[in-house]
């Protein structure tokens, strides 16, 4: 069960009540309860969805990547015992634990490292071993990308490394990101399934990409690639890191833009005759549930009509606006509940994430304003390269930021957010949530005089 540490944060009622919401928000997108209830299992008789399959005497092989997937993977094996033959399951470092039956691997994340590569390894073994009658339910979450450390020929672990650095402070949005990444890379872009063809594949998926586009999430590895190597390029072009970017990557890149080498595996494919595939959570049902505990609680609700997506600083100050627009109106509370993923533009030297950064141009906006609090939460539990999973702010923020010391705008143009929201008391920290389904932003605008 996840639960925030309050012993670390500033408190008051309107900050209670969120991080109440919030709880049991996530108690509805478990992962493991979300794969439970996608399989129907009995007899040998295995239903997803409108896909029936006679598994009777069949191998039942598992691989399963992401942070979510030991969750996903001991529900698997709870459903079908005895069925599974083995499988390895390769999530986050700190994300794992023991799993019958099964190999649990842990790598770097979101930085790529040799244990990523070194499990990479593993798991392209095992699909060499997996037989033209057996199953393989192949389970995927957000963070395979970097997980599943997969290079090409020519190109290191330590290269992959530098590229994924650039990427994440280029301010590219998580699909170009990832459209990058499919191209290089031996395993994703449905190369695995590639791997594993003639036998059936299941792909069961947690998605953590705001449009649920299938090639993003964990860069595909079992899912057809429309995206070719002259994308890649292009992003990383658009983004102007193409120089900077290891020499054996762009050689690799170009010779597959010349065809020297095979590209990702494309929808008309034999690979994916027979294959299933379905999204078991995503971060529409977060948003819902969410939605559903606020309207029980008796607020009045306000949901996005769109993921969120932008600038992480110019969102928090949108946001911000919105509740201060609100709040010569309010009577009763009123809940704005969006979710998504924004980027940053990394211009300075400190330590933050896309959500931190966010809640800290909110809580600028919001100073000395009462009755308001923004909350931005990654939900997988690690915001950027800290331990905070985001924070949540109001109008006392950026005062408390400033009583101990720091200057709270000063910090936000040297994404040094972590430590301002460190200071205030306002970070959120969850610990290994084991899931990942994007981001979820809650501004929640109470009675004039609540407390802040």
């Amino acid at each position: 069960m996840i639960r925030f540490d309050r012993s670390r944060m500033r408190s008051g009622t309107e900050r209670s009540f969120v991080l109440d919401l919030l709880e049991r928000g996530l108690r509805v997108i478990d992962p493991a309860r979300s794969v439970t209830d996608a399989i129907d299992y009995a007899a040998g008789r295995l239903q997803i969805g409108t896909h029936i399959c006679d598994v009777s005497g069949r191998r039942i092989w598992i691989v399963a990547i992401g942070k979510a997937a030991a969750p996903m993977a001991e529900a698997v094996t709870n459903l079908l015992g005895a069925a599974i033959a083995g499988g390895i399951v390769l999530t986050r470092y700190g994300y794992g634990g023991d799993i019958r039956m099964l190999r649990v691997l842990e790598a770097g994340h979101p930085i790529p490292d040799r244990n990523g590569s070194k499990a990479a390894m593993q798991i392209a073994m095992l699909a060499d071993r997996v037989a033209p009658d057996d199953f393989v339910f192949c389970l995927v979450s957000g963070g395979g990308s970097a997980l599943l450390a997969s290079p090409p020929p020519g190109v290191s672990v330590n290269d992959l490394a530098a590229l994924n650095r650039l990427l994440l402070e280029s301010g590219a949005a998580i699909d170009q990101i990832n459209t990058v990444r499919r191209h290089v890379s031996t395993l994703q872009g449905g190369q695995l399934a590639r791997r594993l063809h003639p036998a059936r594949v299941i792909t069961l998926v947690l998605s953590d990409v705001v449009d649920d586009r299938l090639e993003a999430i964990a860069s595909g590895p079992t899912v057809a690639d429309p995206t070719g190597f002259d994308d890649a390029i292009d992003v990383l072009q658009r983004y102007r890191i193409w120089e900077r970017s290891p020499r054996p990557v762009r050689t690799h890149l170009m010779r597959g833009v010349a065809g020297e080498t095979a590209d990702t595996v494309k929808p008309a494919d034999p690979a994916f005759h027979g294959s299933v595939v379905r999204i078991v959570g995503n971060n529409a049902a977060l948003l819902d549930a969410l939605d559903d505990e606020a309207r029980a609680a008796g607020c009045r609700v306000v949901r996005a009509a769109e993921p969120v997506t932008g600038e992480a600083s110019d969102i928090g100050r949108e946001m911000a606006q919105r509740g201060l627009d609100l709040a010569g109106t309010r009577t009763g509370r009123t809940l704005f509940v969006s979710g998504g993923e924004t980027t940053v533009t990394v211009r300075g030297t400190g330590r933050g994430g896309r959500n931190q950064e966010l809640a800290l141009a909110a809580a600028l906006a919001l100073e000395g304003t009462e009755g308001i609090c923004v909350a931005a939460l990654a939900t997988d539990g690690s915001d950027g390269v800290t331990e905070a999973a985001g924070a949540m702010v109001d109008g006392g923020s950026a005062v408390t930021a400033r009583r101990e010391g720091i200057d709270p705008a000063a910090a936000l143009r040297n994404n040094d957010s972590n430590r301002a929201l460190e200071a205030s008391g306002d970070l959120l920290h969850t610990g290994a949530t084991r899931t990942n389904v994007a981001d979820a932003y809650i501004m929640l605008v109470g009675p004039s005089g609540t407390d802040r």
